[in-house]
This record gives C-alpha cells, structure tokens and sequence, in this order.
C-alpha cells in the first residue's frame, strides 16, 4: 500500500468519525427540541386552565343575595333603610312561605323605606345650623350585580352591589338580611355542659326540651 492510499484511508476514517459526531449532535439537538417543545405546550395547558379558572370565579363568592328586609347605607348620611322590591313579586330568598320579608332586590329596585328622607340629613349639605335633609335621588341602577341570577331578567343584588346618588352619596349594603336558621338537628347534637360554660345565664336543656320536646336527651 502506498502513502496516497494511507492518507486516503485516513482521510476516510477522520471523515466517518466526524459525520457520526455530526448525526449524534443532530440527534440530540432535535430530542431537545421535542422536550422543549413538551414543555412550552404543558405550560400552555396550564395557563389556558388558569385562565379559565379566573374565569368561572366571580367576585361574589360567597357572598349572600340582598332580600327586602336588608338595608343600605350611604357614605354620606346617617340612618339605614330597608328595601322596598318593586320590580316583582315572584321569588323569594331562603323562606320557603313566600314572605315579602324575603323577596330578591334587583337592579331595578331603587325604592327605600321610608321613601322619603331615607339616609336622615346629608353630609354633603352643611349648614350654619346643621345639615339638611337627604334629598335621595338614585343615578341610574345598581351596580356591581349578579349578572348570572336574574329575576324576570333583572341581575340581584348582593352584599357588594353598589348604587351611586345624584346628590354624590355612594350606597351600599349594610345587610343582606337573609336569616340563619337553626335546625333541630343541630339543637339535639349540641352539649348543654358546653353550653352553660358559654352562656351560664342561659338554661340550654330547657330550651333543648322546648325545640325537641320528647326528642331531647340528657348528657351524663
């Protein structure tokens, strides 16, 4: 074998061992490229899931409807009407015998009680001699409703609904007025020894006797 042969030969070999140094590289970059790839599309899903997440929230969670026996206030009076529902009478919160007590406040629902002088005196009329009476005078409807609940298509109120006043007084909710009711189950269930430690005044087991009746029990 000549030298030209040798050099060839060598050559060639130096030529393979670098062709296949080049396809592991390749092969390498391109598995990268995949997890990469991987990767961005799990972030992806997990902000596509965030944002939808965002999206079923509301800012009233948790928060209770408004009934008509609730009552309002204003930044710049001084007493705290009720309700008074006029945009229906069809559907009631929490009471199952249809007490007007009880009736959904809707957006529409801009009458108070009393309907005259509602807030008292009105903090932004000073006067030499005090200040003067609340000229109540609702600039359009509330604010800040429950658009997913609606009565006869008007959005309810709840505990973060809000109503501006022409006057410049902001209005919102100081009660929603809807009630806690206590069951007879959770009366029965209750220890009386607990609760004389709470309210020693308070004689639990006869009260316990007058809710169950026949159905209350000792604690020994």
């Amino acid at each position: 074998m000549n030298e030209n042969e040798n050099n060839s030969y060598e050559e060639e070999d130096e030529v393979g061992f670098m062709n296949g140094f080049d396809e592991g590289t390749n092969e390498n970059d391109t598995k990268n490229e995949k997890d990469d790839s991987k990767k961005e599309q799990k972030h992806d899903s997990e902000d596509k899931q965030d944002k939808e997440k965002s999206s079923d929230s509301s800012e009233h969670d948790g928060k209770y409807f408004v009934v008509q026996k609730g009552m309002c206030q204003c930044n710049q009076g001084f007493k705290f009407p009720k309700f008074k529902v006029t945009s229906h009478q069809k559907h009631y919160w929490n009471d199952a015998d249809g007490q007007a007590d009880y009736l959904a406040v809707t957006e529409d629902d801009l009458t108070l009680a009393p309907p005259a002088m509602p807030f008292g005196n009105c903090k932004l009329k000073p006067t030499s001699g005090g200040y003067l009476p609340c000229a109540y005078a609702p600039a359009g409807k509330w604010t800040k409703t429950y658009e997913k609940v609606k009565v006869m298509g008007k959005s309810c109120l709840t505990e973060i609904s809000e109503l501006m006043c022409a006057t410049g007084g902001k209005i919102t909710i100081l009660k929603h007025g809807q009630r806690s009711e206590i069951g007879k189950s959770n009366v029965k269930n209750t220890n009386p020894n607990e609760q004389h430690a709470y309210n020693p005044v308070v004689n639990f087991e006869k009260f316990q006797e007058d809710i169950l009746g026949s159905d209350s029990y000792e604690v020994i």
